[in-house]
């Protein structure tokens, strides 16, 4: 294969990567503190030797779109949505991962946990702890969670040094090289933020996506067929 076909399968493999990120973000339009994901294309420049360099593109990268989705009351005591930058801190036997879904439930232990199990860290990295048959539960916007007036704990909220080091890890939670404590946001009890997807323009950049796939593919068979002519014709 010559240098035009590399270049186009480079191009068409970033697209495929894209693709597969646009479906995933379609299928968690629902999913409550689902943050929508972008592939970012890099060019790799080759100077040859004789004539002019070769520029292929990688879809290499990816990027998460961090901006404020809209919040859904529920009236539930422990879901809790962030409204402004941060998110909560949850423990994974992976290490501490981040979350912007905060659908939370006391353990048999009163700790509080997502629907898999994992633990809530307050801004300390503690686990948040709410003692069994205490009574109403409240939270302050600052995150201070109150029992009956008495103070139990104060829930964290984090945010990557370097947003560009967020990775996705599975469902809503993502990693980091480090976090750091965030400030200004503001914490709502009963309600749960939505995802941040916007259906109409990401099945718009499939169809984008899907047709320039489609015409890369098309140039390929047409490359392909354009060599085999010439491979019949020398060997007549």
């Amino acid at each position: 294969m010559d240098v035009t076909g590399y270049t186009t399968l480079t191009r068409q493999a970033g697209l495929l990567r894209e693709m597969d990120v646009i479906a995933q973000n379609i299928a968690n339009i629902s999913t409550s503190g689902f943050r929508r994901e972008g592939v970012v294309f890099s060019e790799y420049v080759q100077r040859m030797e004789e004539g002019p360099s070769v520029s292929m593109a990688y879809g290499n990268g990816r990027v998460v779109d961090l901006s404020q989705a809209g919040l859904t009351a529920t009236g539930g005591a422990f879901d809790f949505a962030i409204q402004g930058e941060g998110f909560f801190l949850i423990e994974t036997p992976d290490g501490q991962q981040l979350s912007r879904a905060g659908i939370f439930t006391p353990s048999a232990e009163g700790e509080l946990v997502t629907p898999d199990g994992l633990r809530l860290l307050d801004e300390g990295g503690a686990p948040v702890f709410v003692p069994q048959g205490v009574g109403q539960v409240a939270m302050a916007q600052d995150g201070t969670l109150s029992a009956d007036g008495a103070p139990l704990a104060r829930i964290g909220l984090w945010q990557p040094v370097d947003p560009n080091s967020l990775r996705h890890q599975a469902g809503t939670r993502f990693s980091a090289d480090a976090v750091e404590p965030a400030e200004g946001a503001v914490l709502m009890q009963g309600f749960l933020e939505d995802s941040n997807v916007q259906p109409v323009a990401e099945i718009a950049r499939m169809i984008e996506v899907q047709r320039a796939y489609e015409l890369g593919q098309t140039f390929l068979d047409r490359e392909d067929a354009r060599v085999r002519g010439i491979i019949e014709t020398l060997g007549r």
